[in-house]
């Protein structure tokens, strides 16, 4: 499994930058709405240090790192949702990802067009969910015209739905986002065919100018305050420094440059991660003579779950897992050092993975 995420946000917010930034795919970063038509896919690899130790101790045939896609999809603007701009296309992409990143300016510069007026990050942020929460109302109304003719007769199933159906509209109707609703889990079920939007894990960059990458000006300030009320995440970036430093190939040139602006890592690192704490998923390994990988499971998994990420045979046909701990990796250098230490443990089927495992797994099928 992998990490689907849409980058979301007004026209002309920073968007494609740094979508060419995360992925060094040089797309279009004009100065004039709608610069980005299509959705822009980009593949990348989820950088994670872990992999070149275990490298340094197996010397496999090659390394593959877990993998995160970013879609840039085109800027949304005010009436999005009635079609305005290019309404139901852009909203249609957003359905596809697993969680949003929405980009928000907050930076002044007289040279980049905004239509909307100065600089507002709080009411961007507004602008981009009202028109998520319009859809997803659309998408409820029309689901409870359907749900309301078989409740009359009487189906007491049908007429639980209808209720939760209610409950989300009056939700969306007062500018809430459907994620925020408490409800349960199984009934949560009953919209589970609409593919709401405002039902997708969000998390929020601040796009800044390089001055105020490590000194919140008032942009950030009311942007982290709005985001906090809601409990969502938010990194700030500099999406232009981002672009030098993705043009950057020499690591040790990468990492003077990171000092230099007193940066430990890319933004893509902490986007990434970011990303994986909101989704709730962690990373184990594999790790042989051929190669040595990265999977990306969600956290809680067990055994042979995480095994069916290799191939559903395993999960099938799972017997036993066997596990080391990184840092006993580490310490005795090898699989077979860590046999003889007593430091590979075997594990059936409720062991519970954990982040960094390295897994081995036996299966019949």
């Amino acid at each position: 499994m992998g990490l689907r995420c849409g980058i979301v946000g007004l026209p002309n917010v920073g968007k494609s930058t740094l979508f060419s930034a995360l992925t060094n795919i040089q797309n279009v970063a004009a100065n004039y709405e709608f610069a980005t038509i299509d959705p822009n896919i980009g593949i990348i690899d989820v950088p994670d240090p872990r992999l070149d130790v275990l490298a340094e101790l197996v010397h496999p045939q090659r390394i593959l790192p877990a993998t995160v896609e970013f879609v840039d999809i085109a800027g949304l603007v005010k009436g999005a949702s009635q079609k305005e701009g290019r309404g139901n296309a852009f909203l249609s992409h957003i359905r596809e990802v697993d969680a949003i990143v929405h980009v928000v300016r907050c930076f002044d510069d007289i040279n980049i067009v905004r239509s909307a007026g100065p600089v507002n990050p709080v009411s961007d942020k507004e602008v981009i969910e009202m028109e998520l929460q319009l859809k997803d109302l659309e998408s409820v109304e029309k689901k409870m015209v359907r749900i309301e003719k078989a409740a009359k007769s009487g189906d007491p199933k049908v007429k639980a739905e209808l209720e939760v159906l209610k409950a989300y509209k009056s939700c969306l109707e007062t500018g809430r986002n459907a994620r925020s609703l408490d409800i349960p889990v199984e009934d949560q079920a009953v919209i589970a065919d609409l593919g709401l939007l405002t039902m997708k894990p969000m998390m929020y960059v601040a796009n800044v100018d390089e001055k105020h990458l490590h000194a919140d000006n008032n942009h950030v300030k009311a942007l982290r305050d709005a985001v906090s009320k809601e409990g969502a995440s938010m990194i700030v970036i500099c999406a232009a420094l981002e672009a030098q430093i993705a043009e950057i190939t020499d690591k040790e040139e990468k990492k003077l440059f990171l000092e230099e602006y007193q940066l430990e890592e890319s933004g893509l690192a902490r986007l990434i991660q970011a990303g994986y704490a909101l989704l709730n998923l962690i990373t184990y390994f594999t790790a042989g003579e051929k190669e040595v990988r990265a999977w990306t499971i969600h956290k809680g998994w067990k055994a042979p779950q995480a095994a069916g990420v290799i191939h559903s045979d395993f999960e099938k046909g799972f017997i036993r897992a066997e596990v080391i701990k990184l840092a006993d990796y580490q310490k005795y250098k090898s699989e077979a050092g860590c046999r003889e230490a007593g430091r590979l443990a075997v594990e059936g089927k409720e062991y519970v993975v954990e982040d960094g495992d390295i897994m081995h797994f036996r299966f019949n099928v």
